[in-house]
């Protein structure tokens, strides 16, 4: 069924109860304005991903730019951080479920990223209901009970609030303007600001942001120039709305200072998203099989082109006054006291390492690790509320060559086995509208996905073996895709299995690691699947 509630927008949906809460007349009116000036240079843009990828795979690495080589040797510094961001040291992030909102705002974290992205499935009805579950929560009112009674409410004092919209590959496919789907980035934005600017601003804090999957300073001004459309529009003074990108991508690495530079009256801070950023590693060298990586296991944060990315980002944040935010612990606390001290030891290391490094904060994906990972950085920064004071100057310039550097290590059976088991399962719980999901002890999200069909693709792709001398081919994969969906089965138990969506799982993956062009992201040939 088809209804029209504006006459520039088409929806593609029932409007119930839910949906008038969010999609009121003047939220629509806001709406339709930002999808009609900004959604053709959205469009533009995509194509100039596109382009420079087509560049890539033709054999030109990514590199600095020259053009842009005025900006990074100016000193210059971003307009100035709000005063409940200037403590980040440890952010909790995670979907936008009712509970989960009040779990995470309540838990010993500082911010709470509040996912429409990459740990979202964004069905219609949680897409809504996320924005309703934002609004309740920046009024103070939000409450959820469940099945046995329990209530759940917030806190005095919760964490600071920051919302991560989607990125602008994502549409939303409910909504449909000049006959195409409009960008999701943009219905999140418009929303969670038209229903939370006034009473943020109100409490003393404002409209915040995470920007993920920016692979140019060209996405960051087209970022700013909705802000400051944004802005005009509501009578705001400039630097109202604040943001933080996420470094997830290969591109984006060499244009970190152009990044800040373009949304300098709006931006925070840049993140070191490296799950994502591993993926894109993989995506964008895809046709250079002198940078295959080895198996998903063994590329930790202490090889030479992650240690660089970190690093980098370090030194240009804070030459800039920007934050430089660590990365994601996944890892999930267990009963088992053995098994719970060796991810909590595992955890610590992590973040003693970013701490040590210069990061400001850092991410966990559960509230049970936020205690152990505020110890950590409660020591490193002592009476300091984050560490703009490290600047990392004296380092040697990080060339080009050192972020592309190959990574060592083996490609095993174990490790494609794992990566086909994991990748499997959490497209099977992304379809069925969970986009977070508990797998082998780790709480994932669509990068660990991402991370284990782009490397058994990359591997068919140049041909390369497994270390017991095997070459990686489509029979192999679809062989142990196969034996591996009989192990999944007899992990989960008939019920499950037989109840899920496995075998549309197992079509998009084989279909998706084994098909001669790499799909970009997953969640697009997985949104048709969704409701």
């Amino acid at each position: 069924m088809q209804q029209t509630i504006n006459r520039e927008l088409l929806f593609n949906q029932c409007i119930g109860e839910s949906e008038k809460q969010i999609l009121t007349e003047e939220a629509i009116d806001f709406l339709t304005e930002l999808v009609a000036h900004f959604t053709p240079a959205r469009n533009q843009l995509l194509a100039e991903r596109q382009a420079q990828q087509r560049d890539i795979d033709q054999g030109k690495l990514p590199d600095f730019l020259s053009e842009t080589a005025s900006i990074r040797d100016k000193s210059w510094t971003i307009r100035g951080i709000p005063d409940d961001l200037q403590d980040r040291r440890v952010e909790i992030t995670g979907p936008v479920e009712r509970k989960m909102v009040i779990n995470a705002l309540n838990a010993n974290v500082k911010v709470f990223m509040a996912d429409f992205e990459d740990s979202l499935a964004p069905s219609w009805e949680k897409v809504i209901d996320g924005q309703i579950n934002l609004r309740d929560a920046v009024r103070g009112t939000i409450s959820y009970i469940n099945e046995s009674g329990k209530i759940y409410q917030l806190n005095p004092h919760p964490a600071v609030l920051v919302c991560r919209v989607r990125g602008l590959h994502l549409p939303e496919k409910h909504v449909f303007w000049q006959g195409e789907a409009i960008p999701g980035s943009l219905f999140d934005f418009a929303l969670y600001f038209f229903h939370n600017y006034q009473a943020l601003l109100k409490k003393g804090s404002g409209p915040y942001f995470y920007l993920p999957k920016t692979q140019s300073w060209q996405e960051a001004a087209w970022w700013n120039d909705v802000f400051c459309y944004t802005e005009d529009r509501f009578d705001l003074p400039r630097g109202t709305i604040k943001a933080t990108v996420l470094i997830e991508t290969l591109p984006a690495v060499f244009q970190m200072d152009e990044i800040l530079y373009h949304l300098r009256n709006h931006i925070v801070g840049l993140n070191c998203g490296r799950w994502d950023y591993i993926f894109s590693y993989i995506k964008t060298l895809k046709n250079h099989s002198d940078r295959v990586l080895p198996d998903r296991q063994s590329v930790t944060m202490e090889k030479p082109f992650l240690s660089a990315y970190s690093r980098l980002l370090i030194k240009t944040c804070h030459r800039r006054g920007a934050f430089a935010m660590g990365g994601m612990a996944a890892f999930i606390p267990s009963k088992d006291e053995e098994r719970n001290n060796w991810v909590l030891d595992k955890v610590r290391k992590d973040k003693e390492l970013e701490a040590r490094n210069g990061h400001d904060g850092t991410w966990v994906a559960h509230p049970g690790l936020a205690d152990v990972v505020m110890e950590v950085f409660d020591r490193a920064l002592g009476e300091r509320k984050n560490q703009l004071d490290i600047s990392r100057e004296h380092d040697a310039p990080i060339r080009a060559e050192e972020l592309l550097e190959p990574c060592q290590g083996e490609r095993t059976e174990v490790g494609m086995r794992a990566n086909i088991r994991v990748a499997v399962q959490y497209i099977e719980a992304w379809i069925s509208g969970n986009g977070c999901v508990p797998i082998y002890g780790l709480m994932e999200d669509a990068a660990t996905a991402e991370i284990s069909r782009t490397s058994i693709w990359q591997w068919i792709r140049h041909g390369k073996t497994l270390s017991d001398g095997r070459v990686i081919t489509k029979a192999l994969f679809r062989q142990m895709l196969a034996e591996e969906m009989s192990v999944i089965q007899e992990e989960l138990g008939d019920a499950r299995f037989s109840g899920g969506r496995f075998d549309d799982a197992a079509r998009l993956m084989e279909k998706i690691t084994t098909q001669d062009e790499l799909i970009d992201f997953l969640t697009l040939p997985g949104y048709a699947l969704l409701d």
